[in-house]
């Protein structure tokens, strides 16, 4: 029988609630899974123990006096380090934050507590959040749970092998260049990137910001689809800034069973070719959605060039984050820009310029991404939802190499790395809803996932598609030796 730990947070708060267990021993079963697996893992790596079972003991007492906390009563869950949670470090991998306590705890973070969920800990990210994979300086490196050679995925790295590995009930992460759709496709797990601007990330942001950062978004990953819509359900809605004038209310999902959708999906392309172990199950998939009746097409995707959009998303994307660099560095970086060949479309380039883009260049960027924003429109009034792969490969060994310098094997053929973010861009610069579910396995056992992306809003449609995917195709399975 798998262990309890593996189950949903859905399901625990469901035994939690009828009595099958209290809320202190799941939190102390877990502690121990942690005690015994995340030293080799390194995935959690601050926790508030004492206080996450003062929690756990008031949440039993509670039920005892019949009251509810809500849908998460008494559930364990973790989340990504770069929250603020009252009394832990928020580093965001930096060394010079590693003493940076946070005083309050992030929106999102309140609203699961206020949800019932009993927050013992956080997981590990890149330096800056700013790598597929988990490793800075401060914590070190994140091991996948499938294979020690290989990394978790990022920047929700720690968080996504905590889910796999059964130390945690729930994660939240973050998302600007997948860093919740990656570590999900690479650890087996339900993933989501919400539409951009329906969850508010305050607490979410650099040394205390308030604004939002273009592109990113915050989001849940799980090991349920059921799960990752629950945990939409409490962090989607207006922060008080904007609460006074509008209220968040998705719609339904488009469609109910398989047979009824229509969809296009995009198997590869040359910019960012896809490992061929990963495309095999991508057509596996399209193969058996065809035979369950679906409307499956090849062909079909929004009227704009697939470059196109990844090259303004490469410039957006270092535009967003350009903030962390001081003003000595930037000067630096534009003298350097300055002295390449006029017409230069590098990776390296496009990054050059979005950290050093003028207001007038990013409206003009800005433009053209909205009248991309338009041809999705047009294509979800005849498609329901468009499937493409998470990134180019499944899981990859660790590197401490800087991302920009550094290339991968694609079935056998090397590449630059940074086009493992041209698939992730394809949703994310135009703030598409995009959920990831499991697909099946490459031949060398490595997880493989889908990318479900949907209109604008249709955030309920693509984890309504990723649950028929799982009950019909895939759910969720635990890696070896943490059974």
């Amino acid at each position: 029988m798998p262990d309890i730990a593996f189950s949903s947070a859905r399901r625990l708060a469901g035994m939690i609630r009828r009595g099958r267990i209290g809320s202190l021993d799941l939190l102390d079963h877990y502690l121990a899974r942690v005690e015994q697996y995340n030293p080799g893992l390194n995935a959690i790596v601050e926790t508030d123990i004492p206080a996450a079972r003062r929690r756990a003991r008031d949440a039993d007492r509670a039920l005892a006096r019949g009251e509810s906390w809500g849908p998460l009563h008494g559930v364990p869950i973790t989340v990504k380090d770069s929250f603020d949670v009252a009394g832990m470090p928020t580093t965001w991998g930096v060394p010079e934050f590693r003493d940076s306590v946070a005083r309050s705890n992030a929106l999102s973070v309140d609203r699961l507590l206020g949800a019932g969920a009993v927050l013992f800990g956080k997981t590990n990210v890149p330096i800056w959040l700013a790598d597929a994979q988990a490793f800075n300086a401060i914590y070190g490196r994140t091991v996948s749970p499938w294979d020690p050679e290989l990394g978790p995925g990022g920047s929700s790295g720690g968080a996504s092998a905590a889910l796999a590995a059964g130390l945690t009930g729930l994660e939240l992460g973050s998302d600007i260049a997948s860093s919740v759709r990656t570590p999900a496709a690479l650890c087996g797990l339900f993933g989501h990137k919400p539409t951009f601007g329906i969850c508010p990330t305050r607490g979410h942001t650099v040394r205390g910001n308030l604004a939002p950062l273009d592109i990113l978004v915050i989001g849940p990953l799980a090991r349920s689809a059921a799960d990752l819509a629950l945990s939409l359900s409490l962090i989607a809605g207006p922060d008080g800034i904007d609460g006074g004038g509008y209220r968040l209310t998705l719609p339904p999902p488009r469609k109910k069973r398989l047979e009824e959708f229509r969809i296009g999906i995009v198997l590869d392309h040359p910019t960012a070719a896809v490992e061929g172990a990963v495309r095999d199950r991508l057509q596996a998939l399209a193969d058996f959605l065809a035979a369950r009746g679906a409307a499956i097409s090849d062909a079909a995707r929004p009227d704009f060039e697939l470059d196109d959009a990844h090259r303004i998303f490469d410039v957006l994307l270092r535009a967003a984050t350009s903030a962390r660099h001081g003003d000595e560095e930037r000067d630096g970086i534009a003298a350097d820009l300055a002295a390449l060949p006029p017409g230069t479309d590098t990776k390296q380039s496009r990054m050059m310029r979005g950290i050093t883009l003028s207001h007038r260049d990013w409206l003009l960027l800005n433009e053209r991404r909205h009248r991309m924003r338009w041809k999705w429109h047009e294509f979800f009034q005849d498609y329901d939802l468009l499937l493409c792969p998470v990134l180019c490969t499944a899981a990859f060994p660790h590197s401490e190499t800087p991302p920009y310098e550094r290339s991968m094997t694609v079935d056998g053929q090397e590449r630059i790395f940074m086009e493992q973010i041209f698939w992730s861009g394809y949703a994310g610069v135009s703030y598409l809803p995009a959920s990831v579910a499991p697909i099946g396995f490459t031949p060398d056992g490595r997880p493989v996932g889908v990318q479900i992306v949907g209109p604008h809003c249709g955030d309920r449609t693509t984890i309504a598609f990723a649950g028929l995917l799982e009950k019909a195709y895939q759910g969720f399975v635990a890696p070896p030796g943490f059974e």
